[in-house]
């Protein structure tokens, strides 16, 4: 199955001077098997160690940080002498010993020529519960479900995913029912891995949704089993309340739908242990398009989403009939669908930090507002061919804003102060911060 993030990987080891790598995720994104294609396909040997219930690990990494004696213990566990450069070190599950994520630190300053790679599905929990962490001596990779184009390519379209790439919208138009068909079945399916795999093997929509109620419950059971007791309760409200938030018209979070006269104070912990497990992703509204976007958070008015556009669907009880209705699907639940899946593809894509905006008084609204590389574009988002763009048309022409993009069931067109980027074709938009954007 093709992962852009090998590619990341393998830039990762091109490095002449490298720091062990933590790969951050929600749980079954893919992070194991990222980690262990990429030992396959760029090393001679993979050391691969599992923190998980592994009392010999913990025993290693309790007395001290000599990376000499470490090495020497993780040589007599696998049975081999280790090689720094001819093999990769796997740690997963690494926060299950969090002096192994200590230890990290004296890798990198000590023994900086072994290649080290982490996983945690609970990383970001860890990290907030008071472990010791190496600050600046480790590097990052995020890992989501399957974009939209992995998806297809995963289900052998990898030519039509191609032509996007190029660039050649004219070429992708003569094949749009092509694509609107793969977005359709990637709206249910969505980008879980085993969800993917098993779609992509089988066809079978019922099997998928089989698997994706199996991962749901995971999710539940990792509620009760690492949160804190106290929590727990409001974790499962504030998670079973996303689809409905969604449903709005205006999408912001209210506190008060998770609980009649619910305050956020007494939600925040909840919903920083979800953002932590990498199941929600928090978009904050901003007070102006200045750049750095991040100057102008509000970050007391947000949006909230899923990890996945098939969990959500799930969640939501989406029916497969409704894949034959034409473009009903993307006009589901005032367009929640559709939002989810654009939020989805920017998340995979480093260079973008998303934000929307609204004006002081709520009165206008634009879906979603990127800070791609220091400069500023306004994303609208259709969920079909209407086309009328009068907030996006005023929100451009106020703040002198030389290009904007709206993406919807439309085929491509460029005009003097508007991209229509097709839905399908999301996953390339980064592209316009080079080749049509004017520095703010």
């Amino acid at each position: 199955m093709y992962r852009e993030a090998m590619r990341m990987l393998e830039k990762w080891k091109s490095k002449r001077t490298k720091k062990p790598l933590l790969i951050r995720g929600a749980r079954q994104v893919g992070k194991t098997w990222l980690m262990k294609a990429f030992g396959e396909t760029a090393y001679e040997k993979t050391v691969y160690i599992n923190f998980d219930h592994n009392q010999r690990m913990k025993a290693l990494f309790s007395i001290d940080f000599d990376v000499r004696r470490i090495i020497m213990g993780l040589e007599l566990y696998v049975g081999y002498k280790i090689d720094p450069a001819k093999m990769l070190i796997i740690f997963d599950e690494i926060q299950e010993v969090p002096k192994a994520l200590s230890a990290l630190k004296y890798f990198n300053e000590n023994a900086p020529e072994y290649q080290i790679v982490c996983a945690g599905s609970l990383l970001g929990v860890a990290l907030h519960q008071g472990t010791s962490f190496p600050v600046g001596k480790v590097e990052f990779l995020n890992l989501y479900p399957l974009s939209f184009f992995e998806f297809a390519k995963a289900c052998g379209q990898e030519r039509f995913i191609s032509l996007l790439e190029q660039g050649d919208f004219a070429m992708a138009a003569t094949f749009r029912q092509v694509y609107i068909e793969l977005l359709k079945q990637y709206y249910f399916v969505g980008g879980m891995p085993e969800a993917v795999l098993s779609f992509a093997t089988n066809q079978d929509f019922n099997e998928v949704r089989e698997i994706q109620e199996r991962i749901l419950a995971a999710y539940e059971q990792d509620f009760s089993k690492h949160a804190p007791n106290e929590i727990v309760p409001r974790i499962r409200m504030l998670w079973n309340s996303i689809p409905g938030q969604l449903a709005k018209e205006n999408k912001k979070f209210i506190y008060g739908l998770v609980k009649e006269g619910a305050r956020a104070k007494e939600y925040e912990y909840a919903l920083m242990w979800l953002s932590d497990c990498g199941l929600v992703h928090k978009v904050h509204r901003v007070s102006a398009p200045n750049i750095p976007l991040k100057a102008y958070e509000d970050l007391k008015a947000f949006k909230l989403f899923l990890v996945d556009v098939g969990l959500l669907s799930c969640m939501v009880g989406l029916r497969q009939g409704v894949l034959l209705d034409g473009d009903v699907l993307f006009k589901e639940f005032k367009g929640a669908l559709t939002e989810q899946y654009v939020l989805q593809q920017l998340k995979t894509i480093p260079e973008i930090k998303t934000y929307y905006w609204t004006n002081a008084r709520s009165t206008s609204e634009l879906d979603f507002l990127l800070d791609i590389k220091n400069v500023i574009l306004p994303l609208e988002v259709k969920a079909e061919i209407n086309l009328q763009s009068k907030s996006l048309r005023a929100f451009a022409d106020k703040y002198q804003i030389g290009l904007s993009v709206r993406t919807s069931m439309a085929d491509y067109k460029q005009e003097v102060w508007l991209i229509n980027l097709p839905l399908y074709g999301i996953g390339t938009i980064h592209r316009y911060e080079k080749e049509h954007l004017p520095i703010v």
